[in-house]
């Protein structure tokens, strides 16, 4: 599996905008295989960032994504729409391998 977690910087004044950037791709990334865990959006502290992450079951998956997402149309409508509301001012994108279950520390060596 591979993760793709996103740091944004956005407009605090278009918050809003950015949430329905957000909801389009949870349901794109969802209905072209790969598993959105979400966005979070700013709350309390810093006004202008705010994370997501979602993750493909392969590179070559991830890859596939990239590839048909040049030329979805609901993809193509999300980016317009950042685009002409400019709720994002950057992005940077990390690529992680998750590590989703825990161990005890005595069956870790830890103990």
């Amino acid at each position: 599996m591979i993760t793709c977690f996103l740091k944004y910087e956005i407009d605090p004044a278009k918050v809003g905008d950015f949430e329905i950037y957000a909801k389009a791709w949870i349901h794109n990334i969802n209905r072209m295989g790969g598993t959105h865990h979400g966005y979070w959006l700013p709350s309390e502290g810093p006004s202008d960032l705010a994370w997501c992450a979602f993750s493909f079951p392969s590179l070559a998956a991830y890859e596939a994504y990239r590839v048909e997402m040049e030329t979805d149309p609901a993809c193509i409508a999300a980016y317009d729409h950042s685009a002409r509301t400019k709720c994002i001012r950057r992005w940077d994108r990390h690529f992680t391998r998750p590590v989703l279950q825990g161990e005890s520390p005595a069956d870790l060596g830890l103990m």
